[in-house]
């Protein structure tokens, strides 16, 4: 599987964006997450989502990011609302099968500016 994000940019605080995964393969029983990383700092989990539809987010974006997915059409989104500049990352997909595959797209920048 594939992976492609995209959807960042140049946002200003306050600013919305709507991340995009697609894959390029099916993704119904797949555990799907949104990743971050900061310039100088290690990657870390931001939302995820199970092939059940349960949720899980970081403590720094609950209540603004939301994510969600669209099995049909093998696509994960990532809405961020009330952006903020330590939101600013490089902004990962992952994919895990359940074979144990783990699966890394592209990142997309986000950058926030204050």
């Amino acid at each position: 599987v594939q992976l492609q994000a995209s959807g960042g940019g140049l946002v200003q605080d306050g600013g919305s964006l709507r991340l995009v995964c697609t894959a390029s393969g099916r993704i119904n029983n797949s555990y799907m997450a949104w990743y971050r990383q900061a310039q100088g700092k290690q990657r870390q989990l931001v939302a995820s989502m199970t092939s059940g539809g349960t949720t899980n987010y970081a403590d720094s974006v609950k209540g603004r990011f939301t994510i969600s997915r669209d099995n049909a059409k093998n696509t994960l989104y990532l809405q961020m609302n009330n952006l903020k500049p330590e939101d600013t990352a490089e902004y990962y997909c992952n994919a895990q099968s359940i074979f144990g595959l783990n699966y890394w797209g592209k990142g997309t920048q986000v950058t926030v500016s204050s």
